[in-house]
């Protein structure tokens, strides 16, 4: 699969359409690939809670867009914050395991993300 604008302007275009204003396109070589890599559309608007992942890192690139990216404390304070913007030499952000974090978009937004390890939906005790 070629990554390119035409696949980005693709998945931007089904975001836009989402309710949740937010669409993934998934980049593993099959259902028994393990890994998590995939591309995330996000449209200005879209709701990311906060939450971590317990048990592994991310990695987010910003291929086009801008958003900032948050981090959190235990009491949902913020304490940390990234600007990522490709036009000004800024793309990305590798997040620790365990990290509370969220993301706000400030420009229509793709991001590469890649996770170790199958998918897991976030656990009530994984969200703040």
């Amino acid at each position: 699969m070629l990554i390119d604008d035409k696949l980005l302007d693709e998945v931007a275009v089904k975001a836009k359409a989402s309710e949740r204003l937010r669409m993934n396109c998934d980049l593993r070589n099959s259902p028994a690939d393990t890994s998590q890599r995939l591309l995330n559309a996000l449209e200005v608007g879209t709701v990311m809670p906060v939450h971590r992942h317990r048990m592994t890192s991310e990695t987010q690139l910003l291929l086009r867009g801008k958003i900032d990216v948050m981090f959190y404390d235990d009491q949902r304070r913020e304490v940390q914050r990234y600007h990522l913007d490709p036009s000004i030499g800024v793309y990305g952000v590798n997040i620790p395991a365990g990290m509370w974090h969220s993301l706000e978009v400030l420009e229509s937004a793709v991001l590469f993300e890649a996770k170790d390890g199958p998918y897991t939906p976030l656990a009530p005790e994984d969200m703040l």
